[in-house]
């Protein structure tokens, strides 16, 4: 596993931190958000049809400034006077527009012309690069999906859904709004400061060179902004991930929380995570609203100087009337660019927060992965056998399972039984691959499981957990999930689970929602709708994890003739059941019971009752023989 996986004990709610997290806090813009160059490259055309009309934007923004200083200049000359002033003023509109000359007019009609195509250039840009945010940010948003959707079981017992829930989306957005805002500010401020520099230089070096050498201040003014908000905006979003985290935890579990008259509690717990967001928040506005002013600042210097020192320049004639206010029009629109200067660093520095965030989660590499060269399993799986396995969870300190051996071929149930923590449900998802064990081997048709390519193996294993889980939809999206599968198809399935008469019985049958997590339905019916997923496609390998725990005995029994009866013998079917309750494995063909991770004794259930071991004495107790105490 790399670096990018694992977690602090002090922080475990909390996407690791990239080891050159450090580094990058010294930075003006870290190294994270440049990753996202290559989501917009894939849309270059859009990106660079986005800059080009940018561009033309800025230009024919620009332009009216000059137009007002020409303007400016061909009054002041003489060639419109006051009597020509005084006899548009007496007169009508229509009457006065006939005796103007055609420079006259030109100049107004050269305003209107640049301020309909920069309306038309700047439009084309926004929809462009916002199109090419959009597309980047879903392309984002998969990898890091996909990235998630590769990675072992242990990976997220040890991270809160609600934490990887906020990266795939409010971060995901931050990133979005870098590729759509940022860069057409960044784009922006490059092209007007450039345009503007050299239109100022080639009238007057002299005040451009006044008006430009303050702004050298603003340097320092953003290496201290940028290195000391880096940091204050990482743990800002953190906190968020936290928040998410725990709200996500208090909404799915609210009949727990309110069954324990725990509002306080958890309310508390929320109250701790916003504060730290709220703290971090004003520290970085704090650090922010004090690198701002200080652009006003050198801004104000900036133009001060421009007009103190403009009478200085007239006077030599270096510069006309209609220059200089040329120069002071496009001074002020540079205003603008300054200030979202400011805006832009801390959006950047909110960014490389976010982004590290989410590239930490698409650099994630599974441990559990398809091998070089591993093959898919081609035709049924026919046995299914453990030699000499033994396992311990990345998180626990001793075995879970010790050096555990036993086989099943085509058409034979074999049961698993023990206490809780006895490693029962840890053998099936061995067999499943959700780990691998430290030592021994798992063998499907007598090779080992890790010569063949995971999605082949599962796809012809069916598998029902001890916590039945559906998704938010109808019966029937639950039953066929993620198969293309008839109707028939479905109701064969339903029919085998014990499942088909109450759900003919809902409201709408199994177009029937059935909640978030199934919280519609009882956790008998959870258990039979989740039995009919497994079954649908007939699966040469069938793995119950105390599935029928939630189950009635009489609706047990039905389920267990549909599945073991004379049908079952046709299909070949191998099945491993894991159950607390005996009487779910009393007619396996085999049974192992287990203590502490080892198998202690197998046979049939005769062979165990008559051994007087640990089945038998489970046995009586829940028959009723032998009390629990005895």
């Amino acid at each position: 596993m790399t670096s990018n996986q694992t977690t602090s004990s002090r922080e475990p709610t909390s996407i690791s931190r990239d080891s050159s997290d450090l580094v990058d806090e010294g930075q003006i813009v870290g190294r994270k958000i440049w990753r996202i160059l290559p989501y917009v490259s894939r849309y270059w055309k859009s990106a660079v049809g986005g800059i080009a009309a940018n561009a033309g934007a800025r230009a024919f923004d620009l332009i009216p400034f000059i137009a007002i200083g020409m303007a400016a200049d061909f009054y002041q000359s003489g060639s419109f006077t006051s009597s020509r002033v005084e006899e548009i003023m007496t007169s009508n509109l229509i009457p006065a527009i006939g005796p103007i000359k055609s420079e006259e007019l030109g100049f107004g009609l050269l305003i209107l012309f640049c301020f309909t195509f920069l309306a038309i250039f700047q439009g084309l840009s926004n929809q462009l690069w916002q199109a090419t945010a959009y597309r980047a940010q879903h392309d984002i948003r998969m990898d890091a999906t996909r990235s998630l959707m590769t990675m072992e079981a242990s990976y997220f017992e040890t991270r809160q859904t609600g934490n990887l829930m906020s990266v795939l989306s409010a971060d995901v957005a931050q990133l979005e709004d870098i590729i759509s805002d940022a860069s057409t500010s960044i784009i922006r401020i490059i092209i007007t400061f450039s345009t503007a520099f050299l239109i100022m230089f080639w009238m007057s070096p002299k005040l451009a060179l006044i008006l430009f050498a303050p702004l050298v201040l603003i340097i320092p003014m953003v290496v201290w902004f940028s290195t000391r908000v880096q940091r204050k905006y990482r743990k800002q979003r953190e906190s968020t991930g936290g928040i998410v985290a725990i709200l996500e935890n208090v909404l799915s579990g609210i009949t727990v929380v309110q069954a324990y008259n725990a509002k306080e509690f958890e309310t508390s717990r929320i109250e701790n995570q916003s504060g730290s967001y709220r703290d971090m928040a004003i520290q970085a506005a704090f650090i922010r609203n004090r690198f701002i002013p200080g652009i006003y600042v050198v801004a104000g210097v900036s133009f001060g100087l421009l007009v103190s020192a403009g009478g200085w320049v007239m006077a030599s004639e270096e510069i006309t009337v209609g220059q200089f206010v040329t120069f002071l029009l496009i001074s002020t629109r540079m205003t603008m660019p300054m200030f979202i200067l400011g805006m832009l660093l801390n959006q950047l520095q909110k960014g490389e927060a976010a982004s590290k965030r989410v590239f930490a989660i698409i650099d994630l590499e599974p441990s559990i992965k398809d091998k070089d060269g591993a093959i898919p399993l081609d035709g049924p799986i026919t046995s299914v056998e453990f030699a000499a396995v033994s396992f311990a969870y990345p998180s626990s300190e001793g075995n879970v399972l010790n050096d555990i051996s036993f086989s099943a071929s085509s058409g034979e149930f074999l049961g698993v039984m023990g206490h809780t923590g006895a490693g029962k449900s840890t053998i099936l998802k061995l067999v499943e691959r959700f780990y691998e064990p430290q030592s021994g081997m798992v063998l499907i048709n007598g090779v080992d499981i890790n010569d063949f390519q995971i999605e082949s193996i599962r796809s012809r294993v069916g598998f029902v957990s001890q916590d039945p889980f559906l998704f938010f939809g109808s019966v029937r999206d639950n039953v066929a999930y993620a198969r293309n599968c008839t109707e028939d198809q479905i109701n064969s399935a339903l029919e085998a689970a014990g499942a088909l008469d109450f759900v003919s019985q809902l409201p709408d049958g199994m177009d029937t929602t059935v909640g978030d997590r199934g919280v519609m339905l009882s956790g008998g019916q959870r258990a039979r709708v989740s039995l009919a997923r497994a079954l649908l496609n007939d699966p040469d390998l069938l793995i119950l994890d105390e599935a029928s725990a939630a189950l009635d005995a009489e609706t047990e029994k039905r389920i267990q003739e549909s599945l073991f009866g004379n049908s079952n013998s046709d299909k070949k079917r191998i099945t491993i059941a894991v159950a607390h309750r005996l009487a779910t494995i009393r007619n396996a063909d085999e049974i192992v019971a287990m203590v502490d991770g080892a198998i202690v004794e197998r046979g049939t259930h005769k062979e165990l009752v008559d051994n007087e071991n640990v089945y038998a004495s489970q046995w009586s107790i829940q028959t009723g023989e032998l009390s629990s105490e005895e």
